[in-house]
């Protein structure tokens, strides 16, 4: 497969011409890149308005995942998650219909902030299980069913994650298939789970009925940080792809990366060539460690073929404690809470990198079970939109005194940026409890 991007930047480097045009370092070395670092010069043609390299680079992308469309973006998925929802909230203008989103609770934040200024009305799914933390919100199809034909009026749109931060994953052909019975867009936050299009069965969103997602390339395939795809499906109404372009730009930067942007072009041709079979080989050895440690005694979470993701209270340590022990043999981890240990190899970790694993696991002294539960949040009650929470007059209180008060404006980390209550809504002292377990110590509230 031809690489158009890479291509002509090796080109325009090879040519000595003296840069009159940003960035300014003008080529020369400093961290050793800035010689392949340009801007949107004549003929590196312009995201977004794509009729040259990139929309030959994209349309290559577009056949590899099967979509309508695909569109890079340089800055995450969260660039990605806002063009999703304002295509989706203006589909909804189209149709002369309120912009409502049926959303699973585990939305990463970029999805929050995009609602608040998009002016959505979010309709929250709440995870049933109580063995499910805030960071899963596994959804059942028939409970959707269910759901769905109760409602007056479905919503525009169905938004879920998956895979979430923990490896489970939803059963999107299922959900699809409701989801389009009653007319309802399945979005799908799959930023996760870009390799999922080259397992041996493919499970990546597309494939199995979602009309819109997006993927992180440089979470699990070998793309520089900040490559990530927004992807149509043929089965969309042609008013996305039609419009997703102007979408991203709403929000882009007009300054893309071209280090991203050719990171994303070279791996177009890595994974039409050999990605599918590194994929294969390098889940087997990860199936085999993950059974390993399950026999040693370790607690696994989630269902996701290339995550690892460690309960390990049963062996007698928080999360925080196992990711500092490894840490203290050079491994280090993805995400850590109380509760949790994640890990994220992918093929280009080698087998020692595995054994490295496996050895630092088979060294630890199994200790007595911690009993402390996580606590989970309640469905918490909406007094005010979300956005006109986060344009409210607000003041930062100690977590102790927010009981009853209106949430303003979320703290939240990432990882894992997934909120325990939403802008707008009232903390009462299930709130609380989570905010002082995951060790969040004050709060902005909206000011009375």
């Amino acid at each position: 497969m031809k690489t158009p991007i890479c291509d002509f930047v090796r080109e325009y480097v090879s040519s000595d011409s003296l840069r009159m045009h940003m960035p300014g370092h003008k080529g020369v070395d400093i961290l050793g890149v800035e010689q392949l670092d340009i801007t949107e010069i004549e003929g590196a043609d312009v995201l977004y308005s794509a009729k040259g390299i990139i929309e030959q680079s994209q349309r290559n992308a577009s056949r590899i995942f099967g979509t309508a469309s695909t569109l890079y973006s340089t800055e995450g998925s969260s660039l990605c998650i806002r063009a999703m929802l304002y295509l989706v909230c203006r589909y909804a203008r189209e149709l002369d219909r309120e912009p409502c989103v049926l959303a699973a609770r585990n939305v990463h934040k970029s999805f929050m902030y995009a609602a608040g200024v998009l002016n959505i009305d979010v309709d929250w799914i709440y995870p049933e299980q109580k063995k499910n933390s805030l960071l899963s919100c596994v959804i059942d199809a028939g409970e959707l069913d269910l759901r769905l034909s109760k409602m007056s009026e479905p919503p525009i749109a169905l938004y879920i994650t998956s895979p979430d931060y923990l490896g489970y994953t939803a059963d999107v052909k299922a959900i699809a298939k409701v989801c389009h019975k009653y007319g309802v867009l399945l979005m799908v936050d799959n930023a996760h789970g870009a390799y999922l299009k080259f397992l041996n069965d493919d499970r990546h969103p597309i494939s199995l009925g979602a009309d819109i997602c997006c993927d992180s390339a440089h979470k699990t395939l070998p793309a520089l940080t900040g490559a990530a795809y927004l992807h149509i499906s043929e089965r969309a109404p042609s008013f996305f792809a039609e419009n997703a372009a102007a979408a991203m730009s709403v929000f882009a930067s007009t300054s893309p990366s071209y280090l991203i942007l050719q990171s994303l072009d070279l791996l177009n041709k890595y994974l039409s060539d050999t990605y599918f079979e590194n994929l294969s080989h390098f889940l087997e050895k990860l199936g085999r460690l993950k059974l390993e440690l399950a026999e040693k005694g370790f607690l696994l979470a989630g269902d996701e073929p290339m995550k690892i993701c460690i309960m390990p209270k049963s062996y007698g340590y928080t999360g925080v404690e196992l990711a500092e022990y490894l840490s203290g043999r050079g491994i280090v981890c993805e995400f850590s809470d109380k509760d949790h240990l994640v890990m994220m190899p992918t093929p280009e970790c080698d087998d020692e990198a595995l054994e490295r694993i496996k050895t630092a696991f088979f060294s630890l002294e199994r200790r007595e079970a911690v009993e402390e539960s996580a606590p989970i949040p309640t469905a918490a009650q909406k007094i005010l939109p979300i956005g006109e929470a986060m344009l409210s007059p607000s003041v930062e209180l100690e977590v102790s005194e927010c009981e009853g008060r209106v949430l303003a404006d979320a703290q939240i980390s990432c990882p894992p940026a997934i909120p325990i209550i939403v802008c707008g809504e009232r903390i009462d002292s299930a709130a609380i409890d989570c905010f002082k377990y995951y060790g969040i110590k004050r709060c902005k509230v909206i000011k009375e």
